[in-house]
């Protein structure tokens, strides 16, 4: 079992360092094509992943169970798309860490614990500090990693209601077909007026490996080997590896504030999942004591 916890370490490290490093390739494309080109690239390469494993069966689908997976595609166009231009604008760490108040938020909402509030007062000077007016500050940036935030929010809430009514990665894979549809109109104009050089497609269609097709994966078989309180907890390192990766390989210096507020809102995001899930494990052991029985929600397919 140790030996087994290990490897997912191993795993979940190795796929946020592949989800970071490539937002980061992804920035490289960005003075050629922009945000909107990568994303579209990006938004095909997960389609076509996702649906040569999900495999779903679109007829079976229905009407009820459609409007979820719709409203789940639309968070997947809007979240990626201002999380990258975000990135483009205030940089790889900044608004990854910005993104992850969605997880803190749905954390907090969803538990009523002393606790929680007390990681909400922790994490809102630190958000405070992220945003502090400087010469150089960038509230569209700003806005726009909020945007993600929130639209990470509503796919957590939007996947656990698919995951409820479609089996496996039906929900996902679907909603990413239809995302990746959605930016062919929006690939094909931004194409036309900006061509991409064989390096720009080049970083965009590894940007989407790495972003979305080895996450993906490799998540899928960490989860058989950890814990899902263990593996949402350990995913909240990932502001920090990206503040590292952009350091690395984008040369984007954070300030020695940004990188206390980072941290702050790390350990927060952290022990509010960690509270949340733990809660949750209570309360499906009470239930299983009372003979209720609760359907099993599929884990959710990290995007962003």
């Amino acid at each position: 079992m140790r030996r087994e916890r290990l490897v997912g370490v191993a795993m979940m490290l190795g796929s946020g360092l592949s989800t970071q490093v490539g937002a980061s390739v992804a920035a490289l494309a960005f003075p050629v094509i922009g945000p909107a080109g990568v994303v579209a690239i990006r938004q095909w390469v997960a389609a076509i992943v996702l649906l040569a494993v999900g495999r779903p069966r679109l007829r079976s689908i229905t009407a009820r169970q459609w409007r979820p997976v719709i409203g789940l595609a639309m968070v997947f166009a809007v979240m990626n798309l201002s999380l990258y231009t975000a990135i483009d604008r205030v940089g790889l760490g900044l608004a990854v860490t910005l993104e992850f108040l969605g997880p803190l938020a749905v954390a907090l909402l969803g538990s009523r614990r002393v606790l929680d509030l007390v990681c909400a007062l922790v994490a809102a000077p630190a958000v405070v500090l992220l945003a502090r007016p400087q010469a150089s500050t960038d509230y569209v940036g700003i806005g726009l990693g909020l945007l993600a935030a929130m639209g990470w929010a509503f796919y957590i809430l939007l996947n656990r209601k698919v995951g409820r009514e479609l089996p496996g990665a039906t929900g996902s894979a679907t909603a990413a077909a239809l995302s990746g549809l959605a930016y062919v109109p929006v690939g094909v104009v931004v194409l036309l007026h900006h061509p991409a050089t064989l390096a720009a497609a080049s970083y965009a269609l590894v940007a989407g490996v790495l972003s979305s097709a080895v996450p993906f994966l490799v998540d899928l078989l960490t989860l058989r080997r950890v814990p899902a309180q263990f593996f949402g907890v350990f995913m909240s390192v990932n502001p920090v590896v990206a503040a590292m990766v952009g350091l690395v390989v984008l040369h984007q210096q954070p300030a020695i504030l940004d990188w206390v507020a980072i941290l702050v809102i790390v350990s927060a995001n952290a022990v509010a999942i960690s509270a949340a899930s733990s809660s949750r494990q209570h309360r499906k052991v009470y239930d299983v004591n009372h003979s209720v029985c609760a359907k099993p929600v599929t884990p959710a397919v990290r995007q962003g």
